[in-house]
């Protein structure tokens, strides 16, 4: 069986990836394609879904070309709650790719909160009514983009987070489906009958029909076409999952009892949990993943501009980039009391405030660039502490240890300084792209093989004094505080 290989797909907000990965959890290759985010208003995020496509294809052909052979699964862990809108019939895009970090529809989530039917939405989905989720950008599409409305008419209109757009790409437009953990971060997906409500649809004034069929994440989703890539016709797609779930799964974790953070663009934290819950403190119930085990319930904690603050502040520093920034940060001894609060796009968990707009505060004439950098790597690690406190409030017991992934966590200064704010030991993945092993993990449970996980690196443990830590964090909410006041 170690003769398994996999192609595992991680199409991320700022590059997309790929893995050829061994049933003996070796990685035969490597490859990564960079993309794009544009702005083109305050509060708006946007890609193109052509460029998400092809970025699919580069990495899909470099991969093989790197280690030539048979592959025998296609997997694929995604960026989720982007929405993409697509004609069914030509298989082109009808609009940009509005982003997980979008706000453009705030106001219309706001309204809907005003009519007081958050907790119906919640109650079903275990989300609260926010813009992250596609559920309301499909509606702002319908009324605002003539293109998406014309295709709802004539029936040819297609909608999907974009595990669905590359499934619909790498079937030459056969397979119109999506996993359950992506469809559990729509707002129209119900978690306990795993389907999506018609009741939720009506709410957001969507159409049923243009939505993908929900199906568990180890699913034989389709086979490839002829010519779409690199690949041969008839390779199966056979596992799809959100990348925060797939992080959680390359962890390892099977059973609740472990959390992890996935540092990049923005963050997750997520715990299993043993039933589907209703978050107290800010947070969402969700779909872990389900397989053939069932249905593995989540909590989770979403924020919004998390690693990318450090990229953010290196550019206003004028500095090549967050390693230059890193380094820089560890030439003084502390902040110097400032605080920068990456509210870039609004607060996510457990704040979830889209009023909420970045700020430095605490400045004096002694503030240096070096300054502003530490501020800048401590509130990526305090935006982590703001959402581990509020999971262990809602599971109502402390968490022992923190499971770290993505490209930041290979941040020791960072890492250090997490475990600092936390209090528990902190355990960095031994790969980088835990993510896409971990849905690989999954495609390869599929097809009958149990796929070793490598362990973590050295933990990290905290070294700050009890007093110092909770003066830190002091700060850090008064920061936050005043961040969230209105303009």
């Amino acid at each position: 069986m170690s003769a398994l290989r996999v192609l595992a797909i991680d199409q991320g907000t700022t590059n997309t990836k790929a893995l050829v990965v061994a049933g003996d959890g070796s990685v035969l290759a490597r490859a990564a394609a960079p993309l794009v985010t544009q702005y083109p208003q305050s509060g708006w995020a946007e890609q193109s879904a052509e460029a998400l496509w092809a970025s699919v294809q580069q990495v899909i052909a470099q991969a093989l070309q790197a280690a030539p052979g048979p592959v025998d699964a296609i997997a694929i862990a995604n960026q989720r709650e982007t929405l993409v809108l697509w004609d069914a019939v030509t298989h082109q895009p009808l609009c940009p790719a509005m982003i997980w970090q979008c706000r453009r529809t705030a106001e219309d989530c706001a309204a809907l909160a005003a009519t007081g039917i958050g907790p119906v939405v919640a109650a079903a989905t275990g989300l609260g009514l926010n813009p992250l989720f596609p559920a309301s950008k499909l509606a702002w599409a319908l009324r605002n983009i003539p293109a998406v409305a014309a295709a709802q008419d004539s029936g040819r209109l297609r909608a999907g987070t974009v595990d669905a757009w590359l499934l619909w790409n790498l079937t030459g437009g056969a397979v119109h489906a999506t996993d359950h953990s992506n469809a559990a971060r729509t707002l129209l997906f119900d978690t306990a009958s795993l389907s999506f409500s018609p009741e939720l649809a009506a709410i957001f004034a969507v159409p049923m029909a243009c939505l993908p069929q929900p199906l568990p994440s180890d699913s034989l989703f389709g086979t490839t076409a002829a010519g779409v890539t690199a690949l041969p016709a008839g390779v199966s797609i056979h596992a799809m999952m959100g990348d925060s779930h797939a992080a959680l799964y390359g962890h390892g974790v099977r059973a609740p009892g472990a959390v992890k953070a996935t540092y990049g663009t923005g963050s997750s934290l997520m715990t299993l949990t043993p039933a589907r819950v209703t978050s107290r403190h800010g947070l969402s119930g969700t779909i872990g993943w389900t397989d053939r085990q069932g249905t593995a319930y989540a909590l989770e904690g979403n924020i919004t501009v998390s690693a990318q603050a450090a990229a953010f502040m290196a550019k206003l520093l004028g500095l090549a980039d967050a390693r230059a920034l890193s380094d820089l940060a560890q030439t003084v001894p502390d902040a110097g009391g400032v605080s920068f609060v990456p509210a870039l796009a609004g607060l996510g968990a457990p704040h979830w405030n889209d009023a909420a707009r970045g700020t430095l505060t605490g400045m004096s004439h002694a503030t240096g660039p070096a300054h502003l950098a530490r501020a800048a790597l401590d509130a990526i690690a305090h935006q982590i502490a703001d959402v581990f406190e509020a999971m262990q409030a809602d599971i109502g017991h402390p968490l022992a240890a923190l499971s770290a992934d993505g490209g930041a966590s290979g941040n020791d200064f960072l890492m250090q300084l997490q475990a600092d704010l936390i209090g528990r030991p902190v355990q960095v993945a031994a790969l980088e792209e835990v993510g896409a092993m971990g849905v690989a993990a999954m495609a390869m449970a599929a097809l009958g093989h149990r796929l070793p996980l490598a362990a973590p690196k050295p933990p990290f443990h905290p070294g700050l004094r009890p007093a110092e830590r909770d003066r830190q964090r002091r700060a850090w909410a008064h920061a936050v505080a005043q961040a969230a006041l209105p303009g």
